[in-house]
C-alpha cells in the first residue's frame, strides 16, 4: 500500500503498526533499495515501511508487501521527526530504523529471527539495543565508482574504539553505561567528516512509546535507551552493515577526488554472516546462546 505522506499513513495505515517488530527504511537515493527491503523482510520483521521519494519505483514483488510512504528522508530533521511520530503511534512495539544500502545483522541471525532476539532482550528488561554501524565499501572504485557492491563488499577488521560520553548537564562527568564509538571510514577519513557525525553507534532497535524523541545524534530523549547494557551484565548488541558513508564520501565533491580506494591493510571481504561480526567484536551475544 502507498501513502502520500505521514499524515495519510496515520489516517489509513495505522493498523500496520499493530504487529511488530517493525522496520523503518529511510530511502535517500536509489541505491540497493530493493535488497535493503528484502533483507529486513527475511530477517523476520512483521512490517516493513519504506519512507522514500515519490519518484522512485519499487519492484513489483515488493509493492504488495511493503508499506510505502512518500517522504523526503534527506530534509533536515526528517528522519528524527518520522521516527518520533511513528513511535508514538505504536506503544510497546519494537521498532528498527535504517537507511537504504544498510543491512541489520545480529547474533545467530542465520537461524533465529529478529522476533526471537527481541523477546529475549525484553525478558532482560531492556527497551533498546545498541547497534554499531559497520562501514562497507567496494574494494575496486574503478569498477564501482559509488563504492557499492554486494559481491565485492569489504569492511575494516580493526581500528574501532570507544570514548566516555560526557554529560553536559553534570560538569561533563561521564554518563553511566554510555560510550561514544568510533572507527571505520568515519575514522580513517575523518578530515572529510564533521566532528558531530563521526560516531558509529546508533540506538536503532527500540521499544516505542509516546513522548519518545529521536535526537539528531542517533540517541533518544530517554537516557536509559542510550545505554549499552543493563547494570548487572552485558546485553546483546547488533550491527548495521552500511554502504552509506562510502556512498557519501564518493558522491561529495569535497572528498571524492581525494579518495582513490577505501581498501587498506586491515580490509577484509565481508562474508555476509553474523559469525564474522562476532569474531571481530563488532557485536556480542550477551547472555543469549
Amino acid at each position: 500500500m502507498q501513502y502520500k505522506n505521514l499524515k495519510d499513513f496515520q489516517k489509513r495505515g495505522a493498523d500496520a503498526l499493530k504487529q511488530g517488530p517493525i522496520a523503518l527504511v529511510f530511502v535517500e537515493d536509489d541505491v540497493e533499495v530493493a535488497t535493503t527491503l528484502r533483507h529486513h523482510q527475511q530477517t523476520g520483521f512483521a512490517c516493513v515501511i519504506a519512507l522514500m521519494p515519490a519518484v522512485f519505483d519499487l519492484p513489483g514483488d515488493l509493492v504488495g508487501q511493503v508499506h510505502r510512504i512518500d517522504y523526503d528522508a534527506t530534509a533536515e530533521g526528517a528522519v528524527e521527526q518520522a521516527v518520533s511520530q511513528l513511535a508514538a503511534m505504536a506503544p510497546n512495539t519494537w521498532m528498527f530504523y535504517c537507511y537504504n544500502a544498510e543491512y541489520l545483522f545480529f547474533p545467530f541471525c542465520e537461524t533465529r529471527s529478529i522476533g526471537e532476539m527481541l523477546a529475549f532482550h525484553t525478558e532482560e528488561r531492556r527497551d533498546a539495543m545498541l547497534t554499531y554501524v559497520v562501514d562497507l565499501y567496494s574494494d575496486d572504485l574503478g569498477q564501482h565508482p559509488d563504492a557499492v557492491s554486494l559481491d565485492r563488499a569489504h569492511l575494516d577488521r580493526s581500528g574501532y574504539y570507544a570514548l566516555a560520553r560526557k554529560d553536559a548537564t553534570r560538569n561533563y562527568d561521564p554518563k553511566e553505561r554510555q560510550l561514544d564509538f568510533f572507527g571505520g571510514l568515519r575514522w580513517r577519513f575523518e578530515e572529510h567528516i564533521p566532528y558531530a557525525r563521526r560516531k558509529i553507534d546508533r540506538i536503532a532497535l527500540f521499544r516505542a512509546k509516546p513522548g519518545l524523541v529521536l535526537r539528531d545524534d542517533h540517541t533518544f530523549s530517554d537516557e536509559e535507551y542510550n545505554t549499552y547494557a543493563c547494570p548487572w551484565h552485558h546485553n546483546i548488541t547488533a550491527a548495521i552493515c552500511s554502504f552509506r558513508t562510502a556512498k557519501a564520501l564518493k558522491s561529495n565533491p569535497g572528498s571524492t577526488h581525494d579518495i582513490h580506494t577505501f581498501k587498506w591493510h586491515n580490509s577484509a571481504p565481508f562474508e555476509w554472516h553474523s559469525r564474522q561480526l562476532l569474531d571481530l567484536g563488532l557485536m556480542e551475544p550477551g547472555q543469549w546462546f
